[in-house]
């Protein structure tokens, strides 16, 4: 099945097949990704790195191979968390499904690839990808206990170039770079560090971030020197943003490959957002002396995505292209804001309210990665023409409850997940994206995506739809109650060595005070929260019914 990336690619490959001295083109009809592959190892360029001081703390880049198998999802499932939802037997099934695919992608390295350990593989054409992977891993962290699928990032690291750069795709056989470092396409969205805080958070390993906060700082470091215009706004391209062919540049400039002299809204809003958790991992490892130039920044660049990318009139944010006029599309890129504290309270609310309104990305299966009012909106998704995708669903519905829209997060939350679940009780699985307007795949969509629509069944499930979010940093667990059916999760995991057993027993309605029962081996504070109010309990080793 060709995917309309590989559409786009296979007429570059041909455009460009005898550009590049050393460089051979397979058969046409190949898988376009696989199509270029070097015949002279490298290419000989000149060495320009201007060296980064934190990349030589890079444990990873000589790191040795750690070939870890999996246990077969059989054994995992022996160990995994098991959730329960009374009646909705369908979630379940889609749950189980999910690790069942997840476990089938586990990949050894490539013995020439130089990756040092075994990973969760991207589902999509054999490469690893930046993107793909962060998503990736904040499913797969609830499986940890059963296969290290957090060390999928490790690859990553051990790719790092002597001046920050890492490669957003890299080919899984060789380990070579799929693009030069100064290619407007070669690297992005930055968002792994959002992956590892997530679980950090959730299971405190202390040694893991004091080694990747070098590698981590060193990047955004990169981003910053060779990403940026003059006033200091980032740019990218619809491969470095993820968002293949989401029509945001001026009609003179390729939509994929080309920056397009703009300021690209959502590059600005990751780079503040990680930029804060940046001086965040710093404090935690008495380190944030060395980033002051970071922390820095979050105030320009805040005052600056204020300034020249939101407008007060539409309450929504845009790019800004190189005459220094906003840009006209109201696309998902906007709803990074949500990680960011850019707005005040009443802006927040008017620029919530999009996500609300049927005209633009209330749909059917929202939230489609464009309004529908425009025109070239597509309601059977065409990838980022109106394409409803899981990662950046996850991304705004956690955002909604990171800002205490909890309504707003479960209504968005739950009808996410039964259009997924309506397009699985036909097919038995899982797609890269999914129609806007049907309960349907998306155009060419990839099956088995497994992959980032993990979030779904498992993430969303967890701590959108149940509500439960754990922090082992802080010793607790926040459960907002937002069903009415009996639901729960066994052998959850938090910490290095907590689990749990968390209960709630059905109820009348949404006002109705939740009858919680939880059995832990360590002791928490609960923050329980429902439609009718909220309560602070302290949860003891044992059974604790609250």
């Amino acid at each position: 099945m060709t995917s309309r990336r590989d559409f786009f690619l296979k007429g570059a490959l041909i455009a460009g097949a005898t550009a590049f001295p050393g460089v051979k083109v397979l058969a046409e009809d190949d898988d376009p990704v696989q199509t270029i592959a070097t015949t002279t190892g490298k290419l000989p360029y000149k060495n320009t790195y201007i060296k980064n001081v934190f990349v030589t703390e890079n444990e990873f880049r000589n790191a040795k191979p750690n070939i870890i198998a999996s246990p077969g999802f059989q054994k995992a499932k022996e160990i995994l968390p098991v959730p329960y939802w009374k009646g909705n037997e369908t979630a379940i099934d889609m749950y189980w499904k999910t690790w069942e695919i997840a476990f089938r992608n586990i990949k050894d390295p490539a013995p020439a690839s130089g990756f040092i350990t075994s990973y969760i593989d991207t589902a999509y054409n054999g490469n690893i990808f930046m993107w793909d992977s962060n998503f990736i891993t904040l499913f797969a962290r609830y499986g940890s206990r059963a296969y290290p699928f957090q060390k999928t990032l490790d690859n990553f690291y051990a790719k790092q170039h002597p001046d920050g750069f890492i490669c957003r795709e890299i080919w899984g056989n060789t380990g070579e770079d799929c693009f030069s470092r100064y290619d407007p396409t070669s690297t992005g969205p930055n968002l792994i560090p959002w992956s590892e805080m997530v679980f950090f958070e959730h299971f405190g390993e202390w040694d893991r971030i004091n080694k990747i906060f070098p590698v981590l700082v060193a990047y955004y470091q990169w981003l910053k020197l060779n990403r940026t215009w003059q006033d200091g706004s980032y740019w990218s391209s619809g491969w470095g943003t993820g968002m293949d062919n989401l029509p945001r540049v001026p009609k003179n400039y390729n939509p994929i490959f080309s920056h397009g002299h703009m300021t690209w809204l959502d590059t600005c809003l990751q780079q503040l957002f990680v930029a804060k958790l940046l001086v965040e991992f710093g404090f935690y490892v008495e380190r944030w002396q060395e980033i002051e130039e970071i922390e820095d920044e979050t105030k320009s660049l805040k005052k600056l995505i204020k300034e020249k990318l939101w407008n007060p009139k539409t309450s929504f944010f845009y790019d800004k292209y190189a005459d220094g006029s906003q840009g006209s599309l109201m696309s998902i890129a906007a709803y990074w804001a949500l990680w960011t504290d850019i707005l005040n309270k009443d802006e927040l609310k008017a620029f919530v309210a999009h996500l609300f309104d049927p005209a633009t990305f209330y749909r059917k299966h929202p939230v489609p990665s464009m309004p529908a009012n425009h025109e070239k909106y597509q309601a059977d998704g065409r990838y980022w023409e109106g394409g409803v995708w899981a990662p950046t669903n996850y991304m705004i519905i956690k955002g909604l409850q990171r800002n205490g829209l909890h309504k707003e997060a479960f209504d968005l939350a739950q009808k996410h997940h039964h259009q997924v679940a309506e397009v699985f009780k036909k097919t038995n699985t899982f797609f890269e994206y999914y129609a806007p307007e049907s309960s349907e795949p998306g155009l060419l969509a990839r099956p088995d995506f497994i992959g980032w629509t993990g979030l779904v069944p498992v993430s969303i499930l967890f701590e959108s739809i149940f509500g439960i979010n754990p922090n082992f940093l802080k010793k607790t667990i926040d459960w907002h109650v937002n069903l009415t059916d009996e639901h729960g999760i066994d052998r959850y995991p938090i910490g290095p060595e907590g689990m749990l057993s968390l209960k709630c027993a059905a109820r009348s309605s949404v006002k109705q005070r939740p009858s919680i029962e939880i059995t832990s081996n360590l002791e928490l504070k609960l923050s329980l929260s429902w439609d009718g109010g909220s309560e602070s309990v302290q949860i003891k080793q044992g059974i604790n019914k609250i």
